[in-house]
């Protein structure tokens, strides 16, 4: 059977309190609803559904992928209801799996069993075994053991509200078999909703089996209704991502203080330190240690490389057995080769550094092109703005730069040139030569500083 998954977003989300839709809500920096697309498309699906309602075209503008398939839902009568709104672009042979825009962290491989224990004439039903089940609907079953029905907590009685197997609201069913069944709901309960859940007593009376699923963990299916039950879900994806990334081989010096906002991958022997902050796509290689307060974002560090506390590196290429930092900033288009040392307070933007070059204090380079084993002096600047352009600085190989240099681009200092301390160079450096431009030295007798009045 095709695979169409169905997304329920449209819920406005009145106890978040926030001008932002609910599944617009950030989870490890993604909205929740991007957590959900991306778990769909990890099941290979033929089609994905998004059912939207509140804030919608904020929230079609915000995840507006061109794989998607859009269903408004104008009023909000319910669970049911919402999926009748996707259900006619959706073929008679498919099987419907249904996913909640609020609920980010489901398992692909929990889905997975899921849709297999469903085909054309069974339902698959994710269930949750939990020890307060308040607020979640209740699995009636019968003697045996088998599904009969869902009944919503508003709903139930008192002999019902004891069960402690809950409802996830995650499906799937023959696509044929649903849009019938949605087509008799009736909206008579405490809510005046069309129930989704009452789909479930439908294919009990149709003699369809209702194959049940317990959800292998509590995270899997829990839901984001306020700023509190947001911040519990940030807690325990960043302690799945800590967990992923130890079983990967990395050492944390506390799992708890780390936040992995991305795609991490690691080499053997790493060690990230406390208070990092991964996001985007992060490669570490071999035998990295990353230092605490660091910020790494797209960036892939080469083996060996020593990030020191307090660094910032942004979509940047980092080589292997440099040292970065402390307090270093890389800026995007940064490029090192190998043993690379860029020390505290420097900044680099769309640079480029070969093997064994050195910036290790107080520097700016930006828009330059330097070759190996290079030394940038404290307090080197390349002035590659002009206020309208941008130029690009060359420093070739083996030059040395003393400290306090201007190098106004475009300048090219040249092979094993040096250029004296506090100048500021214009024109290009030729090779092997030492070049410097400084002011003539002078001190004036008789000169006071000028006081201040006493008040």
């Amino acid at each position: 059977m095709k695979l169409a998954v169905v997304i329920l977003a449209a819920g406005q989300g009145k106890r978040m309190k926030s001008s932002l839709p609910k599944v617009l809500q950030p989870l490890a920096g993604r909205p929740l609803l991007r957590h959900v697309v991306s778990r769909a498309r990890s099941l290979n699906a033929d089609s994905i559904h998004v059912v939207y309602g509140h804030g919608g075209e904020a929230v079609r503008a915000a995840i507006d992928d061109a794989d998607l398939k859009w269903a408004l839902q104008a009023e909000q009568l319910g669970t049911g209801h919402a999926l009748m709104q996707a259900m006619p672009q959706v073929p008679d042979d498919a099987l419907v799996l249904v996913l909640y825009g609020d609920v980010p962290l489901v398992d692909a491989q929990t889905l997975r069993q899921l849709i297999e224990v469903s085909g054309p004439k069974s339902m698959g039903l994710l269930t949750v075994m939990l020890a307060d089940p308040t607020g979640y609907g209740r699995i009636v079953r019968n003697a045996r053991g088998a599904i009969q029905k869902i009944v919503e907590q508003k709903d139930a009685n008192k002999a019902q509200l004891k069960i402690r197997e809950g409802n996830s609201g995650i499906l799937a069913a023959p696509a044929k078999l649903l849009r019938r069944w949605l087509g008799k709901l009736r909206n008579a309960n405490a809510q005046g909703e069309y129930y989704l859940t009452d789909v479930i007593a439908m294919a009990v009376k149709d003699k369809i089996k209702v194959a049940p699923l317990i959800a292998p963990r509590l995270a899997e299916v829990l839901g984001v209704n306020d700023k509190v039950q947001l911040a519990e879900l940030e807690a325990l994806h960043r302690a799945e991502r800590a967990r992923e990334l130890m079983i990967a081989g990395a050492t944390l010096a506390d799992p708890a203080r780390i936040d992995l906002r991305g795609e991490v991958t690691v080499g053997r022997d790493v060690f990230i330190d406390a208070n990092v902050l991964c996001e985007g796509k992060v490669s570490l290689g071999d035998n990295v240690r990353v230092g605490p307060n660091v910020v790494l974002r797209d960036v892939s560090i080469g083996a060996g490389t020593v990030v020191h506390p307090n660094s910032i590196l942004e979509q940047s290429e980092v080589g292997a057995d440099n040292a970065i930092g402390p307090f270093a900033r890389l800026r995007p288009g940064t490029k090192t080769g190998r043993g690379v040392h860029i020390g505290n307070f420097v900044e680099l933007k769309k640079t480029e550094i070969a093997d064994g070059s050195k910036a290790n204090h107080l520097t700016y380079l930006g828009d330059a092109v330097i070759g190996k084993g290079v030394n940038v002096g404290a307090g080197t600047i390349t002035c590659n703005y002009d206020g309208v352009n941008k130029a690009q600085t060359v420093i070739e190989d083996g030059a040395f730069i003393g400290s306090g240099n201007m190098l106004v681009a475009p300048v090219r200092i040249g092979k094993n040139a040096t250029t004296g301390a506090g100048s500021t160079i214009t024109k290009d450096a030729p090779d092997g030569q030492l070049t410097l431009s400084r002011g003539k030295q002078m001190s004036l007798e008789g000169w006071k500083r000028p006081e201040k009045k006493p008040k």
